[in-house]
């Protein structure tokens, strides 16, 4: 669904404190070339565990499925005050991979385990006017999923994961000029519940659900000749994921989604000094997802994707959005082909251009601006293997 996940890094101005990262569901995976049209549904192969584990009653007995990944793009943030120096293009190359593993137990049980990372965004604002807030900053996270699905009858089926997840944080700052770097790591669990129904012969529909996931940071910030001990929260909301799945014929797939993040419920970026928040207007909404993709099979051996989704903006105002959350509007245009190199492998490539909406900082004032256009794109390769 939504890539957002607010991140509170410590960037201090005066007594404002506040920062971002991202939360993706672009992992390597097939879903990257259909820009996650019918991800709740389509039950392919092994990464269902990510998008909806009760989709493992579709697969083979055993199967193995990974992925390699990369994202670049521009997020280009300049001042208004054209006296200072602006960072620029803040986006910095962020390499992905994943790993998913499914089998039968007995005729309706099956078991399988996940290892992938969705949350992560590297940052570098460089030698800017801001440097002693923030010169760089990598937020970086890996989810254990161990899941299980049940198959209830011929058309239904329901599963669940228990996500264990690895979170660091790493920020860097001009400090008397010289940087310094400061690290923290944290554990976090969330859940995941999934129902797959098989309405036809030919449709094939699932919903899921994903729990709300907190991680917290501590970082101890020196301002001014003062050490502040910083804490920062890193949340991705609670959400819900309807796909639908419909097979034209043997040659043609469509496939939608419609989805929904309680983004609301969070308000604004929290960050704690010296145990007091750093309070700001409620700046967030909840958000809504949509997408469409289709698969043509021209061969026996080729599968080829394509897909769009459109996703709303997390801000109630696009002129007052954190500094290093540059998102709004989203959406997202992805391709690719899947070849089946023999009856039990395939190999597959996909790519993904996400273009947001332009968005403003109105605070810290010192330091306000704007991003234009922002990009990202995501470039990937996948390969599944079942035995």
């Amino acid at each position: 669904m939504k890539i957002r996940i607010l991140l509170s890094v410590g960037l201090l101005v005066s007594s404002c404190t506040h920062a971002s990262g991202l939360y993706f569901y672009e992992t390597g995976t097939e879903d990257t070339a259909l820009a996650g049209a019918g991800q709740a549904a389509r039950a392919q192969d092994a990464s269902t565990i990510m998008t909806n584990p009760a989709g493992m009653t579709q697969l083979p007995d055993h199967m193995f499925t990974g992925g390699l990944q990369v994202m670049d793009g521009s997020i280009d943030y300049q001042l208004n005050n054209t006296a200072q120096r602006s960072p620029g293009d803040v986006m910095k190359t962020f390499p992905n991979t994943s790993a998913f593993y499914s089998q039968k137990v007995t005729d309706n049980l099956y078991a399988g385990i996940g290892l992938y990372g969705n949350y992560g965004l590297g940052i570098d604002y460089g030698n800017w006017a801001g440097d002693r807030l923030i010169k760089k900053s990598t937020m970086a996270a890996m989810t254990l999923s161990p899941s299980l699905a049940y198959k209830l009858n011929d058309r239904l089926s329901i599963g669940a994961s228990a996500n264990a997840n690895y979170g660091f944080l790493s920020l860097t700052r001009n400090v008397n000029d010289n940087d310094r770097q400061q690290q923290d790591h944290d554990w976090a669990m969330s859940y995941r519940l999934g129902l797959l129904m098989e309405l036809s012969g030919q449709t094939r529909a699932g919903i899921t659900w994903n729990s709300q996931t907190d991680y917290g940071f501590n970082i101890n910030g020196k301002v001014r000749g003062k050490t502040l001990p910083l804490s920062a929260q890193v949340r991705a909301p609670q959400q819900l994921m309807l796909s639908v799945v419909h097979d034209v014929n043997q040659q043609w797939s469509l496939m939608a989604d419609l989805g929904w993040q309680d983004w609301s419920q969070f308000g604004a970026p929290q960050v704690t000094v010296n145990g007091r928040k750093a309070n700001q207007a409620n700046r967030m909404k909840d958000t809504w997802h949509s997408a469409l993709g289709v698969q043509y099979r021209p061969t026996a051996q080729w599968r080829l994707n394509a897909g769009v989704a459109f996703d709303s903006s997390p801000y109630r105002r696009q002129d007052d959005v954190a500094m290093t959350l540059p998102t709004g509007d989203e959406w997202r245009f992805g391709t690719g082909a899947q070849y089946q190199i023999t009856a039990a492998s395939n190999i597959g490539i996909a790519v993904e251009y996400l273009h947001m909406q332009s968005s403003k900082v109105s605070s810290p004032s010192a330091f306000a601006g704007s991003y234009d256009h922002p990009y990202l794109w995501f470039a990937s390769v996948n390969y599944s293997y079942q035995f």
